[in-house]
């Protein structure tokens, strides 16, 4: 919901950040890495109940999901012509990771919280079967929108729909769980809900968007 506004807050700063590792030893796709293996880190230290460790692997990842595309850019125009290449490969990289990261994290606050707390799971399955219809909507969305030629273009790979829930929202509400991990189920629950609603916005938007 808020990410419009977000990405355009947080641009000059993620710019700047990518100004300042654009090093040769650094490379988009090692920070996607680096997203990939701190969320898988956050994943299994909430899984053993290291709820702070857990945090501050989740804030980390997030930051490198967030710098990796402006580097990727920033490379991009320096780049000569027909390298597009490794800047699709980065984006496929980069999306798949997300969805692991995303995926283990809930597993991984479900299972410490359900362990610490005897926190219901039910709440966390809710989120991730939201998850999945998000997933399958806006991939689908993105691949026929490319054959139509009615590609939506704001700077990331894919033709992204918006919702009620997106990157902002979700990087809030991980960060909420491990916060407070004893509320975890409530939280999960109503975050599946809003997740729910935001597919189906997303499903309705993307079908008119077709016609």
């Amino acid at each position: 919901m808020f990410d419009t506004r977000l990405r355009a807050a947080l641009g000059p700063a993620l710019d700047t950040g990518a100004r300042w590792l654009d090093k040769p030893w650094v490379t988009p796709n090692r920070l996607t890495a680096l997203n990939l293996a701190t969320g898988l880190a956050s994943a299994g230290l909430a899984a053993t109940q290291h709820w702070v460790p857990a945090l501050l692997m989740w804030l980390l990842c997030r930051l490198a999901d967030g710098l990796d595309g402006p580097l990727a850019r920033r490379r991009a125009q320096d780049s000569s012509p027909g390298s597009s290449t490794g800047s699709a490969q980065g984006g496929f990289f980069d999306i798949c990771a997300d969805f692991v990261v995303y995926g283990a994290t809930v597993i991984g606050v479900a299972i410490g919280a359900s362990a610490a707390f005897d926190v219901s799971l039910l709440p966390f399955m809710l989120v991730l079967f939201a998850y999945y219809i998000n997933g399958a909507a806006f991939l689908a969305f993105s691949s026929i929108a490319e054959k139509e030629g009615r590609t939506l273009d704001d700077g990331r790979s894919l033709s992204f729909l918006g919702g009620l829930a997106e990157g902002g929202e979700t990087v809030l509400v991980h960060s909420l769980w491990l916060i407070l991990p004893m509320f975890a189920g409530p939280i999960a629950l109503v975050w599946g809900l809003l997740v729910c609603l935001s597919a189906a916005q997303r499903i309705v938007a993307g079908y008119h968007a077709l016609r």
